[in-house]
């Protein structure tokens, strides 16, 4: 397992540098936001566009997409359940929601699909349908649901074909799903630009760990604990199980558990912090999951591993 090791390993270092400058005052003040806000609005737009543009759209089709994004949908129907009957509110549900059920299928996912399940390629599947799925429905929801601040209703509603995400996911279905080669002199900037969007966030998610209280303290508690046991727990066992009913077996009921099994992304953080909602809710649970993913990813390596 000395690829999980290894992707933990990359983000970490990472993190603790974004703790250590926010620390140690080399930054001003502002800095994660104005960091989350670029990642968001300008980096994964681009890494989303020039992701979906070269991707093979017949793996959206495979096996492993169905059994991973339905896992996923469990987790995040669970949580919608607990938001409606507890009250959380859409914005905070949302977060919760796809903190239960988006994996770090990019930073951690590339890596351990690489040093552990031998084939990058396998990843993919899961990640377009976080891409064209999740985070699509997730931020409708949010600019749906934001303040009454006296903007036209016409405004509001189209304000979600308005989103740098959302519009990022259409034009690179679009580009790839028609086979067109986007030129060097667009795709050179756009591949620029994209290399920012993981290291901002994690740079971001390490300063707002400076005096941060410990996961699973204040008043998210419940909320953390519910998304994180859903996505550490709930969801590799959902995967499991369906994978099981379907027949499938063997390597790719190994690497369906293993992708399931991944911790919440670092960038449910960003948007949590572009929408201004729910941000300890997320920051927290990103840091118990990438925890406990490490003895859970070895339990399945032990149980289920080739």
């Amino acid at each position: 397992m000395a690829g999980v090791l290894t992707g933990f390993v990359v983000i970490g270092v990472v993190i603790a540098v974004g703790y250590l400058a926010a620390r140690r005052g080399v930054l001003p003040e502002g800095a994660q936001v104005v960091l989350a806000q670029t990642s968001f609005r300008v980096a994964t737009p681009a890494l989303l566009f020039t992701v979906l543009a070269d991707a093979d759209l017949g793996q959206v089709f495979s096996g492993t997409l169905w059994v991973t994004s339905a896992a996923a949908l469990v987790c995040a129907a669970v949580v919608v359940g607990v938001g409606v009957v507890r009250s959380w509110g859409t914005r905070r549900t949302t977060i919760a929601a796809i903190a239960a059920s988006m994996v770090n299928s990019a930073n951690l996912g590339i890596p351990i699909a690489v040093h552990v399940l031998g084939d990058a390629s396998l990843v993919a599947p899961l990640l377009l349908f976080q891409l064209v799925v999740l985070v699509p429905a997730a931020v409708v929801a949010l600019d749906l649901s934001g303040p009454d601040d006296g903007t036209a209703r016409w405004v509001r509603l189209t304000a979600p074909f308005r989103n740098p995400v959302l519009i990022a996911s259409v034009l690179g279905l679009g580009v790839g799903g028609l086979g067109w080669t986007v030129p060097s002199l667009l795709l050179d900037p756009l591949e620029l630009l994209a290399s920012l969007a993981v290291p901002a966030v994690l740079l971001a998610y390490g300063i707002s760990l400076h005096g941060a209280p410990l996961p699973g303290r204040g008043p998210d508690r419940r909320a953390v604990l519910c998304a994180s046991a859903l996505k550490l727990l709930v969801m590799p066992a959902s995967a499991w199980a369906l994978a099981t009913a379907v027949g499938i077996g063997g390597e790719q009921l190994f690497v369906v558990v293993v992708l399931s099994a991944l911790p919440t992304a670092q960038n449910v953080y960003t948007y949590a912090i572009a929408y201004g909602t729910a941000e300890r809710l997320a920051q927290q649970t990103v840091t118990v999951t990438t925890a406990g993913s490490v003895p859970v990813l070895l339990l399945v390596a032990a149980l289920l591993g080739p």
